[in-house]
């Protein structure tokens, strides 16, 4: 059973049974024998990380990635046991933090590699690692033009062990242009020459979600899906190739309804002012919540079924919006500003465009403040 807090009504409910279809979906594209690592960064894309590893490890996910150490260690300490890579940055003052939580760093550049090689000599330990390459992305990683200069180091390694390999896709949304082609093809070659120097890392990874969906080549030894965990797509087009199922919805109450007359100027600045006599319903989230300033006037909210558009700037606490064409509105109705009511649904791509960003933000941002309430577990 499903427990609601009581109090402010505006939180996040995470479908858990939604969650684990979408890992079957991916399992099922990529065969068993590719290895699934979970991108649960970010706090799980938004959605808890905790309870989201806990059900993608019941479900059969290989590992999980996380961008920091300290999403490492909120993991081990939520008692996920399964291998987990830190993939945005390792800093050697971390070093005995990722030994007590056995977490897996990322090296992406030479500095790192040796000032991380000299920390694990002088412990007289080892340490598993995976290597960045820079294909394309532009952002960290070792440049694959610069092969012969960083290889040459790798081949002196001692403490540290090279467990894996990967490179990052610059084009999260549609891998099938000619740039994302080029940059598997480096990444293949990177991965021969170092097998042809000796150094064969077990878990080769480069696919994304929207190479996980359509790009089998770029499968190696194991995926990284995020997004479509989440039941996002990465683009709409590819919902033609698999079904995903969409995992977190965010609702919240009327705090207030109130009729104002034609003419009334609805929160700061004047930007909204009724043509008509109105009916507007107060709403307990602001941006402070994760609801965008950028939906000001431009966003919707379902009530009762139906869409009711935002009236003027999104409040730091309070949104307000018109439900003057809505029969029979009540306060504390409830108000879903994501996901479904009854027929009708709102995307995390819909509310994105309308705060001219990506889902993957809009799901991000929702603050701390919101509770997740984790159900069909």
């Amino acid at each position: 059973m499903t427990t609601i807090p009581t109090g402010r009504p505006t939180l996040c409910t995470i479908d858990l049974a939604a969650l684990r279809w979408n890992l079957r979906q991916v399992r099922a594209k990529v065969g068993a024998q590719v290895k699934i690592l979970s991108m649960v960064k970010a706090n799980g894309y938004g959605h808890g990380a905790p309870a989201v590893a806990r059900v993608l490890a019941e479900e059969g996910s290989d590992g999980f990635g996380v961008a920091t150490l300290e999403e490492g260690v909120e993991l081990r300490q939520a008692g996920i046991g399964k291998p987990i890579l830190v993939v945005a940055g390792t800093y050697v003052e971390q070093l005995d933090q990722f030994f007590e939580n056995n977490l897996t760093p990322v090296v992406h550049d030479l500095e790192s590699l040796r000032r991380l090689e000299n920390a694990v000599q002088a412990r007289g330990a080892t340490m598993n690692v995976h290597l960045k390459i820079d294909t394309g992305m532009g952002r960290i990683g070792f440049l694959a033009a610069e092969i012969d200069f960083w290889l040459a180091e790798l081949k002196k390694l001692r403490a540290l062990q090279i467990d894996g390999m990967f490179s990052h896709f610059s084009t999260a949304e549609n891998v099938a242009g000619d740039f994302t082609r080029a940059q598997l093809v480096t990444f293949s070659n990177q991965v021969q020459r170092l097998r042809a120097e000796g150094i064969a890392p077990p878990l080769v990874h480069l696919a994304n979600s929207a190479a996980t969906i359509t790009l089998p080549a770029a499968y190696f030894d194991m995926v990284r899906p995020g997004i479509m965990l989440y039941g996002i797509y990465p683009s709409a087009a590819m919902a033609n190739q698999i079904e995903l199922k969409p995992v977190l919805s965010w609702q919240t109450r009327i705090v207030q309804l109130k009729k104002v007359p034609a003419g009334t100027s609805i929160s700061y600045g004047q930007t909204f002012v009724t043509e008509r006599e109105s009916l507007i319903a107060t709403l307990p989230v602001g941006y402070a919540d994760g609801y965008s300033r950028l939906l000001s006037n431009r966003g919707a909210a379902l009530v009762r079924g139906k869409r009711a558009p935002v009236a003027g700037r999104v409040c730091m606490d309070l949104t307000m919006l018109d439900v003057t064409a809505i029969a029979n509105v009540q306060q504390g109705d409830e108000v879903v500003l994501l996901g479904r009511q009854g027929a009708a649904e709102i995307s995390a791509d819909e509310m994105a465009g309308w705060a001219n960003t990506i889902s993957y933000e809009v799901l991000t941002s929702i603050a701390a403040r919101v509770p997740r309430i984790h159900h069909n577990s």
